[in-house]
C-alpha cells in the first residue's frame, strides 16, 4: 500500500504541470479547468489502487482530461442570451412580471466546435436582423432589458413611460423575435 502511496504521489507530482496546462489550453474559465484537474487526479488515484495496474499512465491522464473537458463543454453547449451579455437577473417585480415574456434564446457556446460556431452566427444574425424589423420603440426596450440587463423600474423612470407600457412593448418585441428566430432554430435542428 506504502508502495502505491508513493507511486501515485510521483505520478502526480510528474503529471500535474503539464495535464493542468494541457486542460488550460483548452478550456478558457481558470475554475472549470482547476475542477477539471482535480476530477482527472482524483479519477486517477481511484482507478491506481484498482487491482489492474493503468497501462501507460500518462496517456491514461490525458484522455480521461480530454473525456471530462468533452463533458464539460456538452453541459455548456447551450448559452442564454443574458449570460452572453454578461448581464445578471434583477429581482424587482416587473421584471418577475416578464419572466412569461423573455425571449431565452440559447445560443451555442463559441467555443463548442466549429457546427456550434456556425449556428451560433446564423442565429446571431437572424437575431440582429429581427431587432432591425422590431418598431425603434420596441427595439430599445428589448435590448435595455435584455442586453443591457437593466430594469424595467430604471427604464420607467428615466424615461417618464408608465412601467405597463415598457412591458407591453417588451412583449410585442419578444413575440416577434420568437416568431421570427423559430425558423432558423428548425433549420438548424438546434
Amino acid at each position: 500500500m506504502i508502495d502505491r502511496d508513493s507511486d501515485i504521489t510521483a505520478t502526480v507530482l510528474r503529471e500535474r504541470t503539464k495535464l493542468g496546462n494541457f486542460i488550460r489550453r483548452r478550456v478558457r474559465d481558470p475554475s472549470d479547468a482547476e475542477d477539471i484537474l482535480q476530477d482527472v487526479l482524483h479519477e486517477f488515484v481511484q482507478a491506481y489502487r484498482l487491482p489492474e495496474p493503468i497501462e501507460q499512465v500518462s496517456a491514461w491522464l490525458f484522455r480521461v482530461a480530454r473525456n471530462r473537458i468533452i463533458d464539460r463543454f456538452r453541459k455548456k453547449k447551450e448559452q442564454p442570451l443574458s449570460e452572453m451579455a454578461g448581464t445578471s437577473a434583477t429581482s424587482d417585480h416587473a421584471d418577475a412580471v416578464d419572466d412569461e415574456y423573455r425571449l431565452d434564446l440559447a445560443l451555442p457556446a463559441h467555443d463548442a466546435g466549429p457546427e456550434a460556431a456556425y449556428a451560433r452566427s446564423v442565429l446571431l444574425a437572424a437575431l440582429q436582423h429581427a431587432l432591425d424589423e422590431l418598431p425603434e420603440n420596441q427595439r430599445e426596450i428589448f435590448v435595455a432589458h435584455e442586453i443591457e440587463g437593466r430594469s424595467f423600474k430604471e427604464l420607467a423612470s428615466e424615461s417618464g413611460v408608465a412601467l405597463n407600457t415598457l412591458l407591453a412593448r417588451k412583449r410585442y418585441a419578444v413575440l416577434h423575435l420568437r416568431a421570427r428566430l423559430q425558423a432558423v432554430y428548425d433549420e438548424l435542428d438546434i
